[in-house]
């Protein structure tokens, strides 16, 4: 993945990925994108990896969206379906996400920090969706209706103004805030709450939540019940119980 990305994982099963382009403000150039596409696949096909957290280097960016100067370069109209790292469009991931929103995240960023299925934010970062600054357009965003209400999404999406972390924080698109400089304690903490959850479980929440976002109400429901039948007939459905009238921690099997 070259020095543009840095992979870690924590003897906990926690994956850490973080943008590195500082001085470009992280901003997602060809070989960064790259770096992305392979770090989820690995991320996805280990399975001692049960949750991942996406971050950027430095204090000052998250993302700041596509490198501008390389797509000037290239004449962009319509970019390819492929071309951006999209969980949930041209990626499939089936375990939690989590981005910590360090800095700036604007276009792209934003979408990154969108498709994460959870999102703590640093008190200094902003967002934004800047496209009109530039004439592109942002049908990435879409999703997010399910997140914010509609006249918000209207008003960040026409305006292109960034909002802060707090604001974020009030209409429900990050979930928690910190400090600067405690921003991957919260979101390890985070991560580690997660990871107290029976695997099978926090799958089938997970799926549910997803089914919720694309279903009517009857058709979400069977499919929740379906996506929830691993769970109910693990070994962990047994071992949860049982551990609780012990009095003592679960061990989890993840099966």
């Amino acid at each position: 993945m070259g020095e543009v990305l840095k992979f870690e994982a924590t003897e906990d099963g926690i994956a850490i990925l973080t943008l590195n382009r500082p001085e470009q403000l992280n901003a997602l150039n060809h070989q960064l994108r790259q770096a992305l596409f392979a770090a989820w696949d690995r991320f996805e096909r280990d399975d001692k990896l049960r949750v991942a957290i996406l971050t950027g280097t430095g204090e000052r960016a998250f993302c700041a969206g596509a490198d501008l100067k390389e797509m000037a370069g290239q004449a962009l109209e319509v970019p390819p379906r492929d071309m951006f790292p999209s969980p949930g469009e041209n990626i499939r991931l089936t375990k939690p996400t989590i981005a910590a929103v360090n800095g700036v995240a604007f276009a792209a960023g934003w979408w990154m920090a969108q498709n994460c299925d959870l999102c703590v934010a640093s008190t200094a970062a902003r967002f934004a969706i800047t496209e009109v600054k530039v004439a592109r357009s942002s049908p990435w965003a879409a999703p997010l209706i399910h997140m914010i209400p509609q006249r918000i999404m209207m008003e960040i999406i026409l305006t292109g103004r960034p909002i802060t972390a707090q604001r974020a924080y009030e209409i429900g698109l990050v979930n928690r805030l910190a400090e600067p400089a405690a921003l991957m304690d919260c979101a390890l903490e985070l991560a580690r709450e997660v990871l107290q959850g029976a695997p099978l479980s926090v799958k089938a929440g997970r799926e549910t939540v997803m089914l919720a976002t694309e279903m009517g109400r009857a058709a979400a429901l069977e499919a929740a019940w379906a996506a929830s039948e691993p769970a109910y007939r693990s070994e962990d459905a047994k071992e949860g119980p049982r551990a609780f009238a012990e009095k003592r921690p679960p061990r989890w099997k993840g099966r």
